[in-house]
Formats: C-alpha cells, sequence, structure tokens
C-alpha cells in the first residue's frame, strides 16, 4: 500500500533538506517511487563497496610486495613559517610525521573538501604548493569553500581534520580517541611493525566492508535499541510496541539480545526462540533454537543471568501498517533491545561487535543521567559509520528544568553526532516512554517520536540503511586518501633522495671504472721501479766496496780505519785484524745499500699514497698504517741469523747476512772462518808467481791454501829458469836442475851468495813493503772469495747479486703490502659505491612504482567516493 512522508512544515529539517542535495526533498514522496531510488542508490554502494575491497587489497598486496606503507600523522604546523611559505587560503598547514618516526617532521598543505558529503582530502608538501600556487581568485573559492565547510559541515571535530577514522590505529595507552599523537610506547617500532598493524586494520575495515555488502543486501532492517543501565530501553521498546513484553524493572534486567520481529515471520505465531550457540539461527529448523512462550520471557532473562543468549521475539501487532513498526506493510523491521553499555566490559564489548550489522540506532539516554562516558565511547565509534542517530531522551517527564535538559543534551549531542544534532527536530526526542504506555491517554511527543522513526527507517531508507554505508566508505576513502597522499610525499622524497644519490655516487663510481685500468699500472710501476731500482744501486754500492777492498783500501770510508801497523813481531794478529776491518767495510756497504733502499722504499710508500690521494673518492677513510723504515731488514719473529726455525737460509755461500758489529747481523767480520788469518795474507806466492810468469790472458783461478800448494809454490821460486815458468812439467824440471846445480861443484861456489842475497831481499820485503803490501794481498784474496762462483753455483749466488735480491726482496715486500693495502680499499670504495647506485636505482625504482601506485589508487577512490556519494541521495 502507498504511504506519504509529510516533512514537519517550517522545520529546521525541512529547511536544511530543501537546500542540501543529499537528503532535500520538498515533495510527497510515494513508497514505490522511493523503493525504486533506493534500490538504484543500493546497487551504486554495492559497486563502491567492490571497489573500496579491490583498492584495499591492492594496498595490503603492494605493502606486503613493494612498498612500506607509512603510518601518518598529521598535527598543527609550526608557528614559526616564514612569510614566503604560507600556504594559499583555504588550506590548512599540518605538520606531517609517521608512527615509526616521529622525530621526523614534515610540512604539508592539507586540504579538506566537504560539499554535498563528498568528502575528500588532499595533501601536498610545502614545496609542490609553492610552485603551483592557485590565483588570487581561485584563493577565494577555497576560502569560501572552506568557511562553507566550517559552518555547515562540521561532519568531524577540527581538531580531527587529518587523522584517520575507519583505519585508525590506537598505537597508546589510554581511552580512545584520548590524543593524536602516538605514544612513546610504539615511537620505536620498525616501520614494518607499523605496516603490520595497519595492514592488520585494513583486513579488519574489508571484513566489515563484507558485512555491510550483505546488510545492503539484506531487504530488512535492523533497529538496535541501546544506552546506558536503567535508561529505560526496554521500557521504550514495550511503549513502541504499545504492550509490556520486554521484562521491566528499577534494576538492570536486560542481559540478553532480544530481537523483536513480526509475528506473520512466524507463520502468525507468537513465541520465543532460544537460539543455540554455534548454529545458524533456521526458523524452520527447531534443532537451531529452542522454542518458549512469552510468559516465560521474563524468567528466560533472569535464568541467564550469567550468559548473554540471543532471544528472537515473534509478535504480533493489530494496528494499521501506517502506525505500526513492525507491520509496515514495506519491508521487515526488527527491534533488538540491548544489555545496558556499562554493565560490564564483555557485554560492552559484544554491543560494540553486534552494531556493525545495525541498520539504525535508537540510542536511549537518560534525561536524569545524560551521556556517560561509556555512551560517548560508543557514539565515537558509532559515527565512523552512521552519521545519523537516532537519540531518545526518555524520563524527561520527571525533569524539573527543562529547557537546561534540552540544552545540556543538545551540546553534548553536537560533539557527540554532529549529524545527528543538524536533524535534531527529527532524530532527538525527549519523551516519558512509560506514559506511553498508559492507556487511554494521549501522549503527543511519543506520537511525533514514532511517526520520526517510522519515516527514517521505512521512508528514509537511504538515509538509515544506505546513509551507514555511505558514511563508513567516505569515511574509509578519506583515510585512503590521506594515507596515500602521505606515502605520496614520502615516495616522491625518496624518488628525489634516490636521484640525488644517483648524481652524486654514479660519476664517481664511473670515474673508479675508468681509471682502474690506470690506478693497477700505476701501483705496478711504482713497485717495479722500486725492485729494480733497490737491485741496481745495491750492486752498484757491494761491486764498488769489493773493487776497492781488492785494492786494499777500505770499501767504504766511514766511521772505520785500517789498525795500525805494530811490527814484525805482531805482523800475525795485524793481519787478521786488517782482514777483520776490510770485511767490516764491506758490512758498511751492505748497511749503506740498506739505508738506500729504506729510502726507495719511502718513496715508493709516498708515491702509493699519492696515487691513493688521486684514485680514491672523497670521504673513504685513508690508511692509517705508518711506514717504518728502521723495521726494514730486522729479525722476524721465529728467525735468527738469517735462519728461520727448523730451515736452511736460502742464501748460498758467503752471502747470508752482513753487518757484523754494526748491527746489521752476522757478517763478514764476525765469521770466523773469514777472519782467521793464514800465511798466504802475509805474502802471496801464488799471486806473485802468475804475476811474472804467467798468461795474462788467463783469469786468475784460485787456489787451495794447502801446505802442499805452499811447499810447490816455494820450490818454484827457487828454479827461475830463463825469466819463466812451465807450470807442473816446469816445476819438475826446476827441481832436477836444482839437484844438478847442488851436484855440480863449481856451482856451489855462487850459491851461496844467491842465498845471501834472497835473504837479504827478503828481509827488506818483510821490513819495508810488508805494511803497504798486505792490506792489497788480504783485500785480493777477500775479493777472490767473493766473486768466485763454486762448482755448481750461478750469478746469483754471488755476494753482490745475493744481497741486491735480498734487499730488493724487502723493498718489494714493503711496496706490495702498502699496494695490496690500497688496491683492498679501492676495491671497497668501488664495491660500496656500486652498492649505493644498486640500492638508489632501487630505492628509485620503487619510489617510481609507488607514485604511479598512488596515483592509480587516487583516481579509483575518486570513483568510489562519487558512488558512495550518489548512493546516499534519496
Amino acid at each position: 500500500m502507498s504511504q506519504l512522508y509529510f516533512p514537519g512544515a517550517g522545520s529546521k529539517t525541512s529547511q536544511k533538506e530543501a537546500s542540501t542535495p543529499a537528503f532535500g526533498i520538498e515533495k510527497q514522496l510515494k513508497v514505490e517511487d522511493v523503493q525504486e531510488a533506493y534500490i538504484e542508490q543500493r546497487d551504486r554502494l554495492v559497486h563502491a563497496i567492490d571497489a573500496s575491497q579491490t583498492i584495499l587489497g591492492d594496498i595490503q598486496k603492494f605493502n606486503k610486495d613493494e612498498w612500506v606503507v607509512r603510518y601518518p600523522t598529521l598535527n598543527d604546523a609550526s608557528q614559526q613559517d616564514t612569510p614566503t611559505s604560507n600556504p594559499p587560503r583555504g588550506t590548512l598547514r599540518r605538520s606531517l610525521t609517521f608512527a615509526d618516526d616521529p622525530s621526523s617532521q614534515t610540512d604539508v598543505v592539507f586540504t579538506p573538501t566537504r560539499n554535498s558529503l563528498k568528502r575528500a582530502n588532499t595533501l601536498a608538501s610545502v614545496t609542490d604548493e609553492a610552485q603551483h600556487a592557485p590565483s588570487t581568485e581561485a584563493e577565494e573559492v577555497a576560502e569560501a569553500e572552506q568557511k562553507e565547510v566550517a559552518e555547515a559541515d562540521p561532519l568531524l571535530p577540527p581538531a580531527n581534520q587529518g587523522d584517520f577514522n575507519i583505519l585508525r590505529l590506537d598505537l597508546k595507552l589510554g581511552p580512545h580517541g584520548a590524543s593524536k599523537s602516538p605514544s612513546a610506547l610504539v615511537s620505536q617500532l620498525e616501520k614494518g611493525s607499523i605496516a603490520n598493524l595497519l595492514d592488520e586494520r585494513i583486513t579488519s575495515s574489508s571484513g566489515h566492508l563484507d558485512k555491510l555488502r550483505l546488510r545492503v543486501g539484506d531487504t530488512s532492517s535492523k533497529v538496535l535499541v541501546t544506552g546506558d543501565l536503567n535508561s529505560g530501553k526496554s521500557t521504550f521498546v514495550n511503549a513502541l510496541l504499545r504492550r509490556e513484553v520486554m521484562p521491566v524493572d528499577q534494576q538492570p534486567c536486560t542481559t540478553a539480545f532480544c530481537e523483536v520481529h513480526d509475528a506473520a515471520e512466524n507463520g502468525g505465531v507468537e513465541e520465543v526462540h532460544i537460539l543455540k550457540d554455534s548454529v545458524t539461527y533456521n526458523s524452520s529448523d527447531e534443532s537451531t533454537f529452542t522454542r518458549a512462550s512469552l510468559s516465560d520471557l521474563e524468567d528466560i532473562v533472569a535464568d541467564n543471568e550469567g550468559t548473554q543468549p540471543v532471544i528472537k521475539l515473534y509478535l504480533g501487532d493489530n494496528r494499521a501498517p501506517s502506525e505500526s513498526l513492525l507491520n509496515n506493510g514495506v519491508v521487515d523491521i526488527s527491534l533488538i533491545d540491548a544489555p545496558g553499555l556499562n554493565r560490564d566490559s564483555l557485554k560492552t564489548t559484544a554491543l560494540f561487535t553486534r552494531q556493525e550489522e545495525i541498520d539504525v540506532v535508537v540510542f536511549v539516554v537518560s534525561a536524569e543521567n545524560h551521556f556517560t562516558l561509556s555512551s560517548k565511547e560508543f557514539l565515537w565509534n558509532a559515527s565512523n559509520e552512521k552519521a545519523y542517530i537516532f537519540v531518545v531522551v526518555n524520563k524527561y517527564e520527571q525533569i524539573k528544568n527543562k529547557e537546561k535538559c534540552r540544552r545540556l543534551v543538545l551540546e553534548q549531542i553536537k560533539q557527540l553526532s554532529p549529524r545527528t544534532y543538524e536533524d535534531a527536530e527529527d532524530l532527538v526526542h525527549f519523551v516519558d516512554s512509560a506514559a506511553a504506555l498508559r492507556p487511554y491517554t494521549a501522549n503527543p511527543s511519543f506520537d511525533d517520536l514514532e511517526s520520526s522513526l517510522r519515516s527514517f527507517v521505512l521512508v528514509k531508507r537511504s538515509k538509515s540503511k544506505l546513509g551507514p554505508v555511505s558514511t563508513y566508505l567516505l569515511n574509509l576513502v578519506s583515510d585512503i586518501e590521506l594515507l596515500v597522499g602521505a606515502n605520496a610525499i614520502v615516495a616522491q622524497d625518496d624518488l628525489e633522495k634516490a636521484q640525488d644519490d644517483i648524481n652524486r655516487v654514479k660519476p664517481v663510481l664511473d670515474q673508479m671504472k675508468s681509471g682502474r685500468e690506470r690506478f693497477e699500472e700505476g701501483l705496478e710501476t711504482v713497485e717495479e721501479s722500486g725492485a729494480d731500482t733497490t737491485v741496481r744501486r745495491t750492486k752498484e754500492i757491494i761491486n764498488n766496496a769489493i773493487g776497492r777492498v781488492g785494492q786494499g783500501l777500505l770499501g767504504v770510508d766511514r766511521g772505520i780505519s785500517l789498525p795500525p801497523y805494530p811490527g814484525l813481531l805482531g805482523i800475525w794478529d795485524w793481519a787478521g785484524d786488517v782482514k777483520k776491518t776490510l770485511l767490516a767495510s764491506i758490512d758498511l756497504a751492505v748497511k749503506l745499500a740498506e739505508d738506500e733502499a729504506r729510502m726507495t722504499t719511502s718513496r715508493g710508500v709516498k708515491d702509493i699514497v699519492q696515487i691513493g690521494d688521486e684514485h680514491l673518492p672523497e670521504g673513504v677513510e685513508r690508511s692509517r698504517r705508518v711506514f717504518v723504515p728502521e723495521a726494514m731488514f730486522s729479525a722476524r719473529p721465529g728467525k735468527k741469523n738469517g735462519r728461520s726455525s727448523g730451515r736452511p737460509s736460502t742464501e748460498i755461500g758467503r752471502a747470508v747476512v752482513a753487518g757484523g758489529v754494526h748491527g746489521l747481523g752476522i757478517g763478514l767480520a764476525q765469521r770466523g772462518d773469514l777472519v782467521e788469518p793464514s800465511a798466504l795474507d802475509i805474502f802471496d806466492f801464488q799471486h806473485q808467481l802468475w804475476l811474472h810468469f804467467g798468461d795474462k790472458e788467463e783469469k786468475e783461478s784460485e787456489m787451495k791454501t794447502t801446505a802442499l800448494s805452499v811447499v810447490s809454490v816455494g820450490v818454484g821460486a827457487l828454479t827461475m829458469v830463463g825469466g819463466q815458468a812451465f807450470g807442473a812439467r816446469g816445476l819438475v824440471d826446476g827441481v832436477l836442475r836444482i839437484s844438478e846445480l847442488f851436484g855440480n861443484e863449481s856451482s856451489r861456489k855462487w850459491i851461496a851468495p844467491v842465498v845471501g842475497a834472497f835473504a837479504i831481499g827478503a828481509t827488506a820485503y818483510f821490513v819495508f813493503e810488508l805494511p803497504s803490501s798486505m792490506p792489497r794481498t788480504i783485500g785480493r784474496r777477500i775479493q777472490r772469495s767473493l766473486v768466485h762462483l763454486e762448482e755448481g753455483a750461478s750469478e746469483h749466488d754471488l755476494f753482490a747479486n745475493a744481497h741486491a735480491s735480498r734487499v730488493s726482496r724487502e723493498t718489494r715486500k714493503v711496496l706490495r703490502l702498502a699496494s695490496w693495502d690500497l688496491r683492498e680499499r679501492f676495491r671497497q670504495a668501488m664495491d660500496e659505491r656500486g652498492r649505493e647506485v644498486k640500492d638508489a636505482e632501487e630505492l628509485g625504482r620503487k619510489a617510481k612504482n609507488a607514485l604511479a601506485f598512488f596515483s592509480r589508487i587516487e583516481k579509483e577512490t575518486k570513483t568510489v567516493r562519487d558512488d558512495a556519494t550518489l548512493g546516499s541521495v534519496v
């Protein structure tokens, strides 16, 4: 049957609806027309719900696989802004922080839009806003729009602008909504932890969207009657039914959810169905419930004081459909009488959960107590979805100062539910439910309440049933826009940071790659040049010293001198001292070669440091190693006298170590086998023979200084015939001739003078020539011993060559160690720069993908907002 809805003439609601496209209807509406518009709007909302779930799913997937979604918080901006940074008029300056990093702040421009319930949030950085500042005309339009929003659309309190509604994370201890800033308890949580909390919140919101979709598709309407204890909820329900069905007492007696349905849904039978736990209710399946009579209802409620059952009451209403709420002839209605909010935490939590599936909330508040903390918390939570709440101020007739009561209640409603306050003429009623049950008594205030409730539930179904869904979607879209806008700013910052890092690091990396070959060549050149220079100079110094010693001079005339000649009696000891001094001079030459090697190595190390300064980028720590030249050629742990534990020296012959008493280890002057004097050190008969009779073109060969060789040389001196010697054969011939001379009597006469002359010459030699000839003789023998190659030896085994190899090896080792350290630093610097470039490129790639994703989500949310907004138009 057709029904008409007539808005109260001249009422605030009528005037408001006439100017508001969302609910402005100033004409009579037939139920059929309302139903047709309702179906169209419902379909749009279903599409918006599906799109919202897709968006939430995409955000969750993106949060898990691609980008850690940050949870933003907008606070009041600092008052220290410079004039050039002031945002355009019509916008709000906010300080953007994130829950995982509350110490980091970014100034942003926040532009909320509230126009005909089409809410949107726009977020931009101050820099971007300054670059795209609107013209003066645009500023004036924006300012006018913000003024209109502030005056005509206070859906959210000003303190809540920029805060989340649906996706809000309760990141602090204390009552819900007590503060907007995250608690220090979670300020140190990682980004991933906050993202996981947000993911759970999105999952919860997606689940709620499923319930909303079922609610939108459900043709019936559920009306929840709730409020504080002893506020008169059950009395109010009885007044609506015009019969006392629900138990009423001065103390709380409603402990269960009692759903009241039209008996027509149960075959016209009035009875009570007690639903069983964990079983889906089916009125045709008695295994899902227990039957009871209406007379047993009070006992059922009293017996289940410790439990919280769900009870379905099927009642008949004989009134005309135009007067009855249950038997209305349009849609199926169920009245749900809920337990009191502040009875206990368990029942309050259950009520909070149950309200998600409710279409209309009728909140009963006692005129004596007004809104308690539990009431406010419930209404704050319900405002995320239900912008309009039907408020019944019960027990009003008992209040003496009614005007004060009305004023105080309306002020609280204005703060708790601004939309409800705007339609207070239709949605807020001051009544006495108990008076409505008195027979034959007129109660116009309750009649107006019942008429308004019927209109709100039946005719204004887009407002009562679809409106909460639309409100929830718009709040959700607003949250998504805030979330997307803040993360888009982060993505843009990351993209700029990645580009700056690439611009800063990549040229350095490219330069290091292009100069790596030159870097390696430079190090190899320094190493080879140092080793070659050391080899060459060591050979020159030692060979020059050996040559001087071969002439009877000191190899190095520095801080050392030959011992004085002590006379003929001390000639043997003097020969040993001279030999030791000449050997010590060669040791000094080796030390001088080592000193030059130290200087060459120091120059090489400096060259390596210079190469590092040239090729290592800025910011790379240089080597802290200090080169100590004195540490070169020092004895290593586990080594002694040129030999390591258990292993023979790799040097050959006499070229093991040099230095002697001058601190260079065991040198030539410290070797007993070399310092011990011999008769040939006093007079080298072999040298004299080869000097006068030997082949000048042949190289002198070293002969073993045995007693037989000394005798043979002495015999050869006495067999000089014709001014030459004939070698071994001549020696034999000389011996035979000498024996013949001694056998010839005539020869015996001149032998005596010859022998005398020889004795006088030898005496003169020892007295006058020996002090100058002995050093040459000793030096010549030392020279022959150091330049002579033993059988099976090579050029490398010569004294000078062996030392040159040893000294250059030490130089190469030091330079190679310095080069290795520099190469390692260069490699680490290249790897680090490579990682920085790779990380920056990866960050840039993710930031670009994030910007594209957030841009797409922003476009999709606009479509959802349009559908959700159109879905709420009556």
